[in-house]
Protein backbone atom coordinates (compact mmCIF):
# COMPACT_ATOMS: atom_id res chain seq x y z
CA UNK A 1 0.00 0.00 0.00
CA UNK A 2 1.32 3.45 -0.96
CA UNK A 3 1.17 6.14 1.71
CA UNK A 4 1.39 9.77 0.64
CA UNK A 5 0.35 13.29 1.61
CA UNK A 6 -0.83 15.15 -1.51
CA UNK A 7 -0.79 18.96 -1.26
CA UNK A 8 -2.18 20.82 -4.25
CA UNK A 9 -1.47 24.34 -5.49
CA UNK A 10 -2.59 26.60 -8.30
CA UNK A 11 0.85 27.46 -9.69
CA UNK A 12 4.48 26.40 -9.68
CA UNK A 13 5.34 29.58 -7.80
CA UNK A 14 2.86 28.87 -5.01
CA UNK A 15 4.08 25.28 -4.81
CA UNK A 16 7.72 26.39 -4.58
CA UNK A 17 7.04 29.08 -1.99
CA UNK A 18 5.27 26.60 0.29
CA UNK A 19 7.81 23.82 -0.21
CA UNK A 20 10.77 26.13 0.40
CA UNK A 21 9.17 27.53 3.56
CA UNK A 22 8.44 24.01 4.79
CA UNK A 23 12.05 23.05 3.98
CA UNK A 24 13.30 25.91 6.14
CA UNK A 25 11.05 24.78 8.97
CA UNK A 26 12.69 21.36 8.84
CA UNK A 27 16.16 22.93 8.93
CA UNK A 28 15.17 24.91 12.02
CA UNK A 29 14.49 21.63 13.90
CA UNK A 30 17.98 20.36 13.23
CA UNK A 31 19.50 20.47 16.75
CA UNK A 32 23.04 21.44 15.72
CA UNK A 33 23.88 18.38 13.63
CA UNK A 34 24.49 18.21 9.88
CA UNK A 35 21.26 18.41 7.89
CA UNK A 36 21.74 16.38 4.72
CA UNK A 37 19.41 17.27 1.88
CA UNK A 38 19.34 16.13 -1.74
CA UNK A 39 18.25 18.64 -4.36
CA UNK A 40 16.38 17.78 -7.53
CA UNK A 41 16.78 19.07 -11.06
CA UNK A 42 14.37 20.10 -13.77
CA UNK A 43 12.20 23.15 -14.27
CA UNK A 44 10.63 23.12 -10.81
CA UNK A 45 14.11 23.09 -9.22
CA UNK A 46 14.72 26.55 -10.67
CA UNK A 47 11.56 27.94 -9.09
CA UNK A 48 12.26 26.18 -5.78
CA UNK A 49 15.89 27.35 -5.50
CA UNK A 50 14.95 30.92 -6.35
CA UNK A 51 12.12 30.94 -3.80
CA UNK A 52 14.33 29.37 -1.13
CA UNK A 53 17.09 31.95 -1.62
CA UNK A 54 14.57 34.79 -1.42
CA UNK A 55 13.09 33.49 1.84
CA UNK A 56 16.49 32.86 3.43
CA UNK A 57 17.60 36.40 2.64
CA UNK A 58 14.31 37.98 3.77
CA UNK A 59 14.20 36.06 7.06
CA UNK A 60 17.96 35.94 7.65
CA UNK A 61 17.84 32.22 8.35
CA UNK A 62 21.29 30.60 8.78
CA UNK A 63 22.06 27.49 6.70
CA UNK A 64 25.40 26.78 8.35
CA UNK A 65 24.50 23.18 9.22
CA UNK A 66 22.98 22.26 5.86
CA UNK A 67 24.88 19.99 3.47
CA UNK A 68 23.64 19.85 -0.09
CA UNK A 69 23.69 16.67 -2.16
CA UNK A 70 21.75 15.73 -5.31
CA UNK A 71 19.06 13.19 -6.05
CA UNK A 72 20.58 12.90 -9.52
CA UNK A 73 22.96 14.63 -11.88
CA UNK A 74 23.33 14.73 -15.64
CA UNK A 75 26.75 13.72 -16.98
CA UNK A 76 27.66 17.15 -18.31
CA UNK A 77 29.99 19.96 -17.33
CA UNK A 78 28.97 21.90 -14.18
CA UNK A 79 28.57 24.97 -16.40
CA UNK A 80 26.31 23.19 -18.90
CA UNK A 81 22.68 24.41 -19.02
CA UNK A 82 21.55 20.82 -18.34
CA UNK A 83 23.56 20.55 -15.10
CA UNK A 84 21.46 20.23 -11.96
CA UNK A 85 24.39 21.63 -10.01
CA UNK A 86 24.37 24.75 -12.17
CA UNK A 87 20.74 25.47 -11.27
CA UNK A 88 21.51 25.41 -7.55
CA UNK A 89 24.80 27.28 -7.93
CA UNK A 90 23.25 30.18 -9.82
CA UNK A 91 19.95 30.48 -7.97
CA UNK A 92 20.77 29.30 -4.43
CA UNK A 93 24.44 28.88 -3.51
CA UNK A 94 25.85 32.04 -5.10
CA UNK A 95 23.09 34.38 -3.83
CA UNK A 96 23.50 32.97 -0.30
CA UNK A 97 27.29 32.59 -0.39
CA UNK A 98 27.03 28.95 0.70
CA UNK A 99 30.53 27.70 1.65
CA UNK A 100 32.08 25.16 -0.70
CA UNK A 101 32.45 22.54 2.06
CA UNK A 102 28.64 22.38 2.38
CA UNK A 103 28.18 21.64 -1.34
CA UNK A 104 28.70 18.02 -2.35
CA UNK A 105 28.59 18.13 -6.13
CA UNK A 106 28.38 14.92 -8.10
CA UNK A 107 31.03 15.40 -10.81
CA UNK A 108 28.70 14.48 -13.63
CA UNK A 109 31.20 15.39 -16.33
CA UNK A 110 32.68 11.94 -15.64
CA UNK A 111 30.24 9.05 -16.11
CA UNK A 112 31.64 6.09 -14.23
CA UNK A 113 30.85 3.72 -11.39
CA UNK A 114 33.89 5.16 -9.59
CA UNK A 115 32.21 8.58 -9.51
CA UNK A 116 28.97 7.02 -8.24
CA UNK A 117 30.90 5.21 -5.51
CA UNK A 118 32.75 8.41 -4.56
CA UNK A 119 29.40 10.20 -4.22
CA UNK A 120 28.23 7.41 -1.92
CA UNK A 121 31.36 7.69 0.24
CA UNK A 122 30.96 11.47 0.45
CA UNK A 123 27.33 11.17 1.55
CA UNK A 124 28.12 8.42 4.05
CA UNK A 125 30.62 10.65 5.86
CA UNK A 126 27.75 12.89 7.04
CA UNK A 127 24.51 10.92 6.78
CA UNK A 128 24.17 8.23 9.48
CA UNK A 129 23.65 4.64 8.37
CA UNK A 130 20.18 3.16 8.52
CA UNK A 131 19.11 -0.31 9.44
CA UNK A 132 19.93 -1.54 5.92
CA UNK A 133 23.28 0.33 5.80
CA UNK A 134 21.90 2.99 3.47
CA UNK A 135 22.98 6.52 4.45
CA UNK A 136 19.93 8.31 5.84
CA UNK A 137 19.38 11.69 4.20
CA UNK A 138 17.24 14.11 6.19
CA UNK A 139 15.24 15.27 3.19
CA UNK A 140 15.24 14.26 -0.47
CA UNK A 141 13.60 16.47 -3.07
CA UNK A 142 12.39 14.81 -6.26
CA UNK A 143 10.79 16.10 -9.42
CA UNK A 144 8.48 14.00 -11.59
CA UNK A 145 8.60 13.54 -15.35
CA UNK A 146 5.82 12.97 -17.87
CA UNK A 147 6.48 9.22 -17.63
CA UNK A 148 6.43 9.19 -13.83
CA UNK A 149 10.21 9.08 -13.47
CA UNK A 150 11.84 10.54 -10.36
CA UNK A 151 15.52 11.48 -9.95
CA UNK A 152 16.97 9.61 -12.96
CA UNK A 153 15.01 6.44 -12.25
CA UNK A 154 13.10 5.73 -15.45
CA UNK A 155 10.41 3.18 -16.33
CA UNK A 156 11.45 -0.13 -17.84
CA UNK A 157 14.44 -1.02 -15.65
CA UNK A 158 14.81 -4.73 -14.82
CA UNK A 159 13.79 -5.69 -11.30
CA UNK A 160 17.35 -6.69 -10.43
CA UNK A 161 18.60 -3.23 -11.39
CA UNK A 162 15.87 -1.46 -9.43
CA UNK A 163 16.74 -3.57 -6.38
CA UNK A 164 20.44 -2.64 -6.53
CA UNK A 165 21.78 -1.60 -3.12
CA UNK A 166 24.09 1.00 -4.67
CA UNK A 167 23.45 4.39 -3.09
CA UNK A 168 24.31 6.16 -6.35
CA UNK A 169 24.43 4.39 -9.70
CA UNK A 170 25.00 5.23 -13.34
CA UNK A 171 22.01 5.09 -15.68
CA UNK A 172 21.28 5.69 -19.34
CA UNK A 173 18.17 7.85 -19.59
CA UNK A 174 15.52 7.63 -22.29
CA UNK A 175 15.71 11.41 -22.74
CA UNK A 176 18.70 13.72 -23.25
CA UNK A 177 21.22 14.08 -21.82
CA UNK A 178 21.36 10.26 -21.72
CA UNK A 179 24.16 9.60 -19.22
CA UNK A 180 23.29 10.31 -15.58
CA UNK A 181 24.12 9.40 -11.99
CA UNK A 182 21.19 8.89 -9.63
CA UNK A 183 20.26 7.91 -6.12
CA UNK A 184 18.85 4.40 -6.13
CA UNK A 185 15.48 3.33 -4.78
CA UNK A 186 16.90 1.98 -1.47
CA UNK A 187 18.62 5.30 -0.67
CA UNK A 188 15.43 7.24 -1.40
CA UNK A 189 13.40 4.79 0.66
CA UNK A 190 15.80 5.19 3.61
CA UNK A 191 15.53 8.99 3.79
CA UNK A 192 13.79 10.54 6.76
CA UNK A 193 11.61 12.59 4.44
CA UNK A 194 10.99 12.57 0.69
CA UNK A 195 9.13 15.43 -0.98
CA UNK A 196 8.05 15.20 -4.61
CA UNK A 197 7.61 18.51 -6.45
CA UNK A 198 5.26 17.43 -9.24
CA UNK A 199 4.79 20.39 -11.53
CA UNK A 200 4.12 21.15 -15.16
CA UNK A 201 1.81 20.52 -18.05
CA UNK A 202 1.43 17.08 -19.53
CA UNK A 203 1.94 15.19 -16.27
CA UNK A 204 -1.63 14.57 -15.11
CA UNK A 205 -1.74 10.99 -16.40
CA UNK A 206 1.62 10.11 -14.85
CA UNK A 207 0.67 11.51 -11.46
CA UNK A 208 -2.77 9.90 -11.45
CA UNK A 209 -1.28 6.55 -12.41
CA UNK A 210 1.52 6.86 -9.83
CA UNK A 211 -0.98 7.36 -7.01
CA UNK A 212 -2.50 3.95 -7.79
CA UNK A 213 -0.97 1.45 -5.31
CA UNK A 214 -0.67 -1.13 -8.11
CA UNK A 215 1.08 1.15 -10.61
CA UNK A 216 4.53 0.43 -12.01
CA UNK A 217 5.90 3.95 -12.50
CA UNK A 218 9.10 4.90 -10.65
CA UNK A 219 7.16 7.33 -8.46
CA UNK A 220 4.65 4.60 -7.58
CA UNK A 221 7.55 2.34 -6.55
CA UNK A 222 8.96 5.07 -4.29
CA UNK A 223 5.54 5.53 -2.67
CA UNK A 224 5.26 1.81 -1.96
CA UNK A 225 8.75 1.64 -0.45
CA UNK A 226 8.10 4.37 2.12
CA UNK A 227 5.84 4.82 5.14
CA UNK A 228 4.97 8.31 3.90
CA UNK A 229 5.94 10.65 1.06
CA UNK A 230 4.84 14.25 0.67
CA UNK A 231 3.75 15.39 -2.80
CA UNK A 232 3.50 19.09 -3.70
CA UNK A 233 1.60 19.41 -6.97
CA UNK A 234 0.18 22.08 -9.24
CA UNK A 235 -1.29 19.34 -11.47
CA UNK A 236 -5.06 18.90 -11.48
CA UNK A 237 -5.69 15.18 -11.13
CA UNK A 238 -9.13 14.28 -12.51
CA UNK A 239 -10.89 11.10 -11.48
Amino acid sequence: MAHFDLRQFTSAEQLAQTASWDWLQEVSKNNNRPFCTALSGGRIARVFCSSLATQVIARRIPLSGVHFFWSDERCVSPTDPDSNYRIAQELLFAPLSIPADQIHRVPGEISSEAVALAAQVDLSKLAPPGADDQPVLDLVLLGMGEDGHVASLFPGEPEAVMASRAVYRCVRAVKPPPLRITLGYPAIAAARQVWVLASGAGKELALRESLDPQASTPLARVLRLRANTRIYSDIVVRA
